[in-house]
C-alpha cells in the first residue's frame, strides 16, 4: 500500500486520476480505518487530504460558508457563527461517534462513506447545501443529495474528490433542526433520522422548506411532499400532520436488526414532524 500526504488539491486529484488499483482519500479516517481493519476494503494507495490548507479550514462564502473537507466535527462545534446560523447541521455533525470520533470525524467524510443512515446528510441536505469537487476535467458544484447513489456508493468519477461543503446564506426568520431514533442513547448507528429547514415570513407564515431523511432508504432522501405540507402554512397542527404523513410515505426501508420497515416508516413521520417544531421555534415561530 502506498500512502501520499499532497499539499495542493491538484496533486490530490494527480494522485487520485493516475492510480491503476483501488484508491481512497483519507480525511478523519474514522470509517476508512475500521474499513481495512475489518479487511472490507485493502486500497492500493491512501491519499491523506489533511496538509492542504484549504482542505482545514471554515471560511465565509457568499454570506455563508465554505467547509472544508478535513474540518473535524469538533471544529464545527467551536465555530460560533456555523453554529447560530446553521444549528440544526452542527447538532447532526455532533452526533457522530464519540467525543475522540468528533476530534476526527468530517462532514465531507460522512457523505462520501455514503451510507444511508448518515447522520450529518439529512440536516446537510435539508439545508440545501452542496459539495464542491475537484476532478481531472476541473471543479463542479452539486447539491448534496447527488452524491451517495447507494449504499457505500457515490457519484463521483475516478480521480474526483470533495473538497468543501458549502452551505448557503442563512435567509431571515429561518430555522433548521435534525433529529434521529437510535437503540441506545449514544453512539450508535441511527435506525431513522430526520432533517428539517423552514423559512417563516413577516406574519409567521412559511415560504419555503425542505424535509430529509436518512434510514429509509437507499440513500438520503429530499422529500418534496413533505416540504410542500408546510409553504403556505404557519406550520400548525394540521400542516405538522400533513407533513409526518407525506414523510412516511415517502419511505422505502427494509427490515434489519436495528428495526423493521413498518417501525422505521411510522418513525419517520414523527421524527419529521419534531424536527419542523424545533426549527420553527428557531425560526421565531409560534410553537
Amino acid at each position: 500500500m502506498r500512502y501520499e500526504a499532497p499539499t495542493t488539491i491538484n496533486a490530490a486529484v494527480k494522485l487520485l486520476a493516475g492510480k491503476a488499483g483501488q484508491a481512497r482519500v483519507l480525511a478523519g479516517g474514522t470509517d476508512l480505518l475500521v474499513q481495512m481493519r475489518t479487511d472490507r476494503v485493502a486500497p492500493d494507495l491512501i491519499v491523506d487530504v489533511k496538509r492542504i490548507p484549504a482542505m482545514r479550514a471554515i471560511a465565509a462564502k457568499s454570506g455563508g460558508f465554505r467547509i472544508g473537507a478535513a474540518v473535524s466535527g469538533a471544529e464545527l462545534g467551536a465555530n460560533k457563527a456555523l453554529r447560530k446560523a446553521w444549528p440544526g447541521v452542527v447538532e447532526a455533525a455532533n452526533l457522530i461517534g464519540s467525543t475522540q470520533i468528533q476530534s476526527r470525524a468530517t462532514l465531507a467524510g460522512n457523505l462520501c462513506n455514503a451510507s444511508p443512515a448518515a447522520d450529518s446528510v439529512p440536516a446537510l441536505v435539508a439545508a440545501g447545501a452542496s459539495a464542491a469537487v475537484a476532478g481531472p476535467r476541473g471543479k463542479r458544484t452539486v447539491p448534496v443529495e447527488s452524491i451517495a447513489v447507494g449504499p457505500g456508493k457515490t457519484s463521483l468519477k475516478k480521480g474526483e474528490i470533495v473538497e468543501a461543503i458549502i452551505l448557503p446564506k442563512r435567509a431571515p426568520r429561518s430555522g433548521d433542526a435534525y433529529l434521529r431514533f437510535i437503540p441506545r442513547t449514544e453512539m450508535d448507528i441511527a435506525v431513522v433520522g430526520a432533517g428539517v429547514n423552514l423559512t417563516l415570513d413577516s406574519k409567521g407564515v412559511c415560504t419555503a422548506a425542505r424535509v430529509a431523511l436518512g434510514a429509509v432508504a437507499e440513500r438520503v432522501i429530499l422529500v418534496p411532499e413533505a416540504a410542500a405540507a408546510l409553504v403556505g402554512t404557519k406550520v400548525d397542527a394540521a400542516a405538522l400532520k400533513r407533513l409526518a404523513a407525506a414523510a412516511s410515505a415517502a419511505c422505502r426501508p427494509i427490515d434489519d436488526k436495528r428495526g423493521t420497515k413498518e417501525f422505521r416508516i411510522k418513525v419517520a413521520g414523527v421524527l419529521a414532524r419534531r424536527a419542523a417544531e424545533t426549527a420553527l421555534k428557531r425560526a421565531g415561530g409560534s410553537k
